[in-house]
């Protein structure tokens, strides 16, 4: 392949990881992570270090990713699986108007499984949905069918196995090292495929590829190599603010689940070797798939973002998983490099979220972004003051307004706020809501919170005040509902 001219449009590649900490990297100052390929990548690009996600699990923010829209707009404020996607602007269709060949590679999430949100093609790996995964579920919405990974791998190791045979699950805090060859990982595949494509498209215009891999979500179960970086190691242990409530989560006989992982310290340390095993084989294959677009010779000409949809809280603060308003879980990465105009090795502190992506790559491709779009192109300035970000769930829904310098929290159930100033505690380890010097600025996020909510449908305000104990949704009601299993 020739060399670019200077007025062709950039080809774009989209790496998209689940649950993977904003904080997770080792140009990050992580003290334990090693990832030697996107400290490069981040070196030739931007790195923004108040990237976050605004509804922390993987429906809603992908969601937001996808539509360029904020939670209220979209519709999803928690996770619900098989309530179909219907939106008249993506961010795969958008660059298809404009000129590009779209490609996904891995998970989409989205209903149905099949839904090509505007891509001309895609190559599916969507984890371990269980919606998707039942007996009950039509033939060509099975999972088991559906999935190209999944019937791929059943090819290779026989129809009755499966990646969960050595006892691991979607959303475990158990680790143990891959159980089969380590070409046949999803993390392997996604690249494979990746590349893959890179070979097979049509050379005669610009490509859009999401990469979009499953890990470091659960089960952490990297190949062998890359838990013996972390296993003899001295890992940092998680943090745990003054405000953490070990006795309540005794009472509520969760101190061993999905949602707060083990409170015993050395089963959060296998967990942390999983996990960041996870990040390190990603990172490991990332370098594989960066090579192959010189081998390519497209490197030139590739404008490379690098993403994740949430965090992974990972034993902060005796919590796991996601869905909660602490650093761990809506603190994302966000990498932009090779871009127009944009100097290698800077790092941002604007205020950037998922809706941000989609009008930046419109902007990339020439073409005008689309009315309605909240999220705003990281090409420009962007002076942002906040985010307001929240998630459904019971005792543990919540909203939050996050700025540079500190966060506000409300849960909705209880009525219980917290306020953490991130500028000086960045881990969040005390909660000072009660600091009476600090109570005007409190009262000035609850009021931006407020406002935000006014005319929920939930009733969340009666525009003066934040109101406790009203009923929560995972949808909006303008969503259409969940699918009754089809026969």
């Amino acid at each position: 392949m020739g060399n670019f001219s200077e007025n062709r449009k950039p080809n774009i590649l989209l790496i998209m990881t689940d649950q993977m900490r904003g904080d997770c990297m080792g140009i990050a100052g992580h003290p334990d992570v090693k990832t030697p390929y996107l400290d490069h990548l981040a070196s030739t690009g931007v790195r923004y270090t108040n990237a976050y996600t605004a509804c922390p699990s993987c429906i809603p923010a992908r969601c937001a990713l996808h539509t360029g829209l904020k939670q209220e707009h979209h519709g999803r404020v928690g996770y619900q699986d098989r309530v179909p996607w219907n939106y008249p602007v993506t961010m795969a269709g958008e660059l298809s108007k404009n000129g590009y060949y779209t490609q996904c590679v891995g998970k989409m999430h989205v209903h149905p499984l099949r839904n090509m949100m505007g891509f001309h093609h895609i190559e599916l790996h969507d984890g371990y949905l269980h919606a998707y995964r039942n007996g009950n579920v039509p033939y060509a919405e099975n999972q088991r069918v559906a999935d190209d990974y999944f019937y791929w791998l059943k090819t290779r190791i026989g129809i009755d196995r499966d990646v969960t045979d050595g006892g691991l699950e979607c959303n475990s805090f158990t680790a143990r090292p891959w159980m089969y060859e380590e070409g046949m990982h999803p993390t392997n595949w996604v690249t494979d495929r990746s590349i893959d494509f890179l070979r097979r498209r049509d050379r005669s215009m610009p490509f859009f590829l999401m990469a979009s891999y499953l890990r470091p979500h659960p089960p952490f179960d990297a190949p062998a190599c890359f838990f013996d970086l972390y296993r003899n190691q001295t890992l940092t242990p998680p943090v745990i603010g003054d405000w953490a409530d070990r006795e309540r989560l005794q009472r509520l006989g969760r101190l061993t689940d999905a949602d707060t992982g083990s409170v015993d310290p050395e089963l959060m340390r296998q967990a942390q070797i999983g996990y960041y095993a996870c990040i390190s084989h990603l990172d490991n294959q990332i370098g594989r798939l960066l090579d192959a677009l010189r081998d390519d010779n497209s490197h030139q000409n590739t404008v490379i973002i690098f993403t994740s949809d949430h965090g992974e809280l990972l034993g902060d603060h005796h919590t796991f998983r996601k869905t909660r308003p602490y650093q761990g879980s809506i603190h994302i990465p966000l990498i932009i490099a090779k871009a127009p105009g944009m100097k290698p090795g800077t790092v941002c502190d604007s205020l950037a979220e998922l809706r941000d992506i989609l009008p930046t790559l419109v902007e990339l491709a020439g073409g005008d972004v689309p009315e309605g779009i909240d999220g705003v192109s990281l090409l420009q300035d962007n002076d942002r003051e906040y985010l307001h970000g929240e998630h459904s769930g019971g005792d543990l829904g919540n909203q939050y307004i996050v700025t540079k310098q500190d966060k506000y929290c409300w849960f909705m159930e209880s009525g219980r706020e917290q306020y953490f100033r991130l500028d000086t505690d960045p881990q969040e380890l005390h909660d000072a809501i009660a600091e009476p010097e600090l109570q005007e600025r409190i009262a000035y996020l609850r009021g931006i919170l407020i406002e935000e909510l006014t005319g929920r449908e939930e009733g969340y305000t009666d525009g003066t005040r934040l109101i406790p104990g009203r009923q929560q949704k995972s949808c909006l009601s303008f969503l259409p509902p969940a699918d009754v299993v089809r026969n």
